[in-house]
């Protein structure tokens, strides 16, 4: 029985995956849970209607950032936040934190897939933070304080 999936379901598939499964695989597990429904010709039609709108909408969104690289380059965000005496952080830095900083201090919404950090930062000081867009490469300035 072909379905179109509704969720990423480990060893199965991604969302909005077409597979192909067992009929009581489908009825029994993925239908009555609400992970899949049935691949009948007008959902696989609302699908790639769904899908080609959600690329062109990626594709907006990756032309916007290359436009703002520029900008986004000469950008320096500060954080404050708990530290010992020795300048170890109490809780790392991950790109959540550097994105939402990033909309709170400067208005510029990103996606953290575009943030390039090798590992998240554990200590206080100045770090530069590569972003990269479609092969363009960028960095701005993280200064992050001690309370």
């Amino acid at each position: 029985m072909k379905i179109i999936l509704l969720k990423d379901i480990p060893k199965l598939g991604r969302k909005y995956d077409i597979k192909e499964v067992n009929e009581g695989y489908a009825r029994n597990m993925l239908l009555p849970r609400e992970l899949a429904e049935i691949a009948t010709p007008q959902a696989i039609a609302r699908l790639e209607k769904h899908q080609a709108t959600m690329r062109v909408f990626k594709e907006v969104e990756e032309n916007l950032l290359l436009k703002n690289l520029a900008e986004l380059s000469g950008l320096t965000i500060t954080l404050k936040e708990k530290a010992n005496e020795k300048g170890h952080l109490f809780s790392s830095i991950h790109t959540d934190e550097i994105v939402s900083a990033l909309k709170r201090e400067h208005r510029v919404d990103i996606s953290p897939d575009i943030i390039n950090l090798d590992k998240p930062i554990k200590e206080l000081g100045t770090f530069p933070v590569p972003i990269s867009v479609k092969g363009k490469k960028g960095s701005f300035t993280l200064i992050i304080e001690a309370i």
